[in-house]
């Protein structure tokens, strides 16, 4: 088989076997329910949601990474623009792979109507665990595990350089009773940079500032917890290949995002100049992103975002792809309460899910009114009820609407 002719396999087959454990759940449920109507809303915490209406009054929601209107004007386009055919209103909820082929590869789309059609396909998991009673883990093939490890974020440290500084920090996550224990810390902190503005190469000065930065960490941290070193592709790849020299002797969990998020010879430039674990994925959109990296052995940590990369079924396509290779997936998680759900349903459904990243505070979400996520020893308890678990104070919801929105728009 030519390397082509294997691309065009791949593409192909994933979905329908991705799903068939769904399907023959779902199977007797289909063609009962029918959509209604779709709408999207903005909060200010937790952003944008979307709404899935049916005929049998229940309804399925989703996160969404972009404004309400354009959220609206997205949805818009697909029911009544030129393909309304396409469209999702009228139809099985229930049909989730139709759903998902129409709306990312027949309806044209990229950029930010990827994270509508992504939330989009959220809710229908949501309504979908609704009409069969079943939390969506158990929908995509039951549980690997009942709680998820995770790892949280330590930006923003005043100086790098400064073991004083990381005395206060350590003190600070140690009584911190979520027990986290790994953690994300911010390249551009070291060297003083700005996160995601791409520099040219960083010279012997700053990658010794790295290196003894990240040295700092370790010796505070101690050699029970995990360190992440963390990039928004910055970096060039002289620059990365020397990072990754620096670091090596901490022994980070891995090295996130330090090139583009698009698939070059410059992964596999740092790949060959290394021993740290290498990461991607937060930005990469759907199996074709995804898949030149497996393909080339050029990472050993996929970190798709469910906003930004098909939503559940996209992701589990994914996810199930780099199950072939062995390689393990890590969900990007930082878009609030709804996105967090999702991805704790998703996680604990894949075997290939070690870790999944979470805002540190995410237990104490405000927008909740029941079934809060429950985070002990660095972990999160996956939820037992249906659909995504999600039980939201709507009072909360409408007093917290922006400027110009409405109640479900």
């Amino acid at each position: 088989m030519t390397r082509r002719d294997f691309f065009r396999t791949a593409l192909a087959l994933p979905a329908s076997a991705s799903l068939a454990h769904y399907e023959a759940l779902a199977a007797p449920a289909l063609n009962q329910i029918k959509i209604t109507d779709i709408k999207a809303m903005q909060v200010r915490d937790p952003g944008t949601l979307i709404k899935v209406e049916t005929d049998a009054g229940i309804s399925g929601i989703g996160p969404c990474g972009t404004s309400g209107p354009v959220a609206r004007d997205v949805i818009n386009v697909l029911h009544k623009g030129r393909l309304p055919h396409l469209g999702l209103i009228g139809k099985d909820p229930l049909a989730i792979r139709v759903h998902f082929h129409n709306m990312f590869y027949a309806f044209p789309q990229r950029g930010r109507q990827m994270r509508v059609l992504s939330g989009i396909d959220i809710a229908l998991w949501d309504l979908a665990g609704k009409i069969l009673n079943q939390p969506v883990s158990k929908l995509l093939g039951g549980n690997f595990r009942e709680e998820i490890p995770l790892y949280s974020h330590c930006s923003g440290v005043a100086s790098f350089l400064k073991k004083e500084n990381w005395k206060r920090i350590v003190d600070s996550w140690t009584e911190d009773p979520r027990g986290y224990r790994a953690f994300k810390i911010d390249i551009h902190t070291a060297y003083g940079g700005n996160m995601q503005e791409v520099v040219p190469s960083l010279g012997p000065r700053e990658i010794r500032i790295i290196q003894q930065g990240y040295a700092n960490a370790r010796e505070a941290l101690g050699p029970e917890w995990e360190i992440i070193v963390h990039c928004h592709c910055e970096l060039d790849a002289p620059t990365a290949i020397r990072v990754a020299e620096a670091i090596e002797p901490i022994k980070p969990l891995f090295f996130e995002d330090p090139l583009t998020e698009r698939f070059s010879e410059s992964w596999l430039a740092l790949r060959r100049s290394t021993r740290v674990p290498l990461a991607v994925g937060e930005n990469i959109e759907l199996l074709e992103g995804a898949l030149p990296f497996l393909q080339n052995q050029a990472v050993d940590f996929l970190q798709p975002d469910l906003l930004n990369s098909g939503g559940i079924t996209g992701v589990k396509i994914l996810a199930d792809m780099a199950a072939h290779y062995r390689v393990p997936i890590c969900l990007h998680n930082v878009s609030g309460h709804v996105l967090n759900m999702a991805s704790q349903q998703f996680s604990a459904a894949h075997f290939n899910c070690p870790w999944m990243e979470c805002q540190r505070n995410a237990d104490r979400t405000k927008v909740a009114a029941e079934n809060a996520p429950v985070i002990r020893n660095g972990r999160m308890k996956v939820s037992t009820l249906p659909g995504l678990g999600l039980v939201l104070d709507e009072g909360y919801l409408k007093s917290n609407l922006l400027p110009g929105e409405t109640w479900w728009g």
